[in-house]
């Protein structure tokens, strides 16, 4: 028999403890549009989701809690996880799968919001504004002098990964004049590549060239500690870091003993290897770091943008249509999955 409603619910972190959204807009229009869908939210903030919060869901929104296998314990009608933003290193991807519930996550709905930042955090390294604002207020205007900053035109981008969000980046970055860009990611075709107006080039190579290097892969166990000792020894001594995509990419010890020693001019960090700092950072020692908490391009629009993509997708699941990005797409094929679907969408 099949569905009347289709029960989406978001976890509580969305929510302060009032039960106020912390958000302008987290595109729960989306749903309110569509009378097949019953909206929820989570009563109660956990680090990890677990499968006794989720009886009545059919679809779920994470913001941040870990999805793990005993998320989906004695719960046959959960079908999808809906990852709010475009990491998902949170998510046991491989336990999605054989519990036979989908992960996706919104592809697209960043890319401007995190290019954004990282152009702003490029402007802010290469023209010291955190220390010109610290020499006003230290009244050291006369030390001015000794902080010339540098314009973006004539110096090299080097992107670590090619996806949207870089590919956003290079767009806007077309006016600044900079020299042609370089690029490392071993999934880029040489003909996109060309098309992107990108020289694609090993990882060393990036590291030598780079002006400013800049972190747009997932972390994967691939890419941890990608950009550790060795690469940061190749960068240039004006160099700047800039790490807009997951803690764990680039060796944190590695990167302080470089920015400690100058050996590097400055880094921009947004993420790091344990989320939410707690303890008073190294970092926070250092005066050619700029650190942000896991949030540089959190903006209004970036929250709707997300938002409505992610409900799209629990509308799309609901009606029979697979939703874009999906993480794990071979669950579409497992028998379990088909059962499960026909199930519980809704024909309208």
């Amino acid at each position: 028999m099949l569905a009347s409603i289709f029960h989406v619910t978001h976890t509580a972190d969305f929510y302060d403890e009032a039960g106020k959204l912390k958000f302008k807009d987290i595109g729960t229009e989306v749903l309110a549009n569509q009378p097949h869908i019953q909206t929820s939210l989570l009563k109660e903030h956990r680090p990890h989701l677990d499968a006794e919060q989720l009886r009545q869901a059919n679809g779920v929104v994470v913001l941040t809690p870990q999805v793990t296998s005993r998320t989906f314990e004695g719960n046959p009608n959960l079908l999808a996880i809906g990852r709010f933003g475009v990491g998902y290193d949170s998510v046991d991807v491989a336990a999605c799968t054989q519990a036979e519930v989908l992960i996706y996550i919104t592809a697209g709905a960043v890319n401007r919001s995190v290019a954004e930042a990282t152009i702003g955090w490029m402007i802010a390294l290469s023209h010291h504004t955190a220390t010109k604002d610290r020499l006003v207020r230290q009244l050291q205007w006369n030390e001015r002098a000794k902080y010339m900053g540098r314009d973006l035109r004539e110096h090299t981008f080097g992107a670590v990964g090619l996806g949207g969000i870089a590919r956003e980046t290079l767009r806007l970055l077309t006016p600044f004049g900079m020299n042609p860009p370089v690029a490392f990611d071993p999934f880029v075709t040489p003909a996109t590549a060309k098309e992107l107006g990108v020289e694609m080039v090993p990882l060393p190579e990036l590291m030598r060239r780079a002006d400013f290097v800049s972190i747009h892969c997932p972390l994967t166990p691939e890419t941890r500690d990608l950009i550790g000792p060795a690469e940061l020894a190749l960068m240039k001594p004006d160099g700047f870091l800039i790490n807009t995509a997951r803690g764990g990419i680039v060796n944190e010890k590695a990167l302080y003993e470089a920015l400690k020693d100058r050996r590097i001019a400055g880094a921009a960090i947004d993420c790091f290897d344990v989320e939410p700092v707690v303890y008073p950072h190294p970092f926070a020692k250092l005066d050619n770091a700029l650190l942000a908490p896991h949030s540089i391009a959190w903006t209004d629009e970036l929250f709707r943008d997300i938002g409505r993509a992610v409900c799209q997708g629990m509308v799309d699941l609901s009606l029979g249509c697979r939703p874009h990005g999906a993480v794990n797409p071979e669950v579409f094929d497992r028998p379990g999955f088909k059962e499960k679907w026909s199930r519980v969408r809704v024909v309208p």
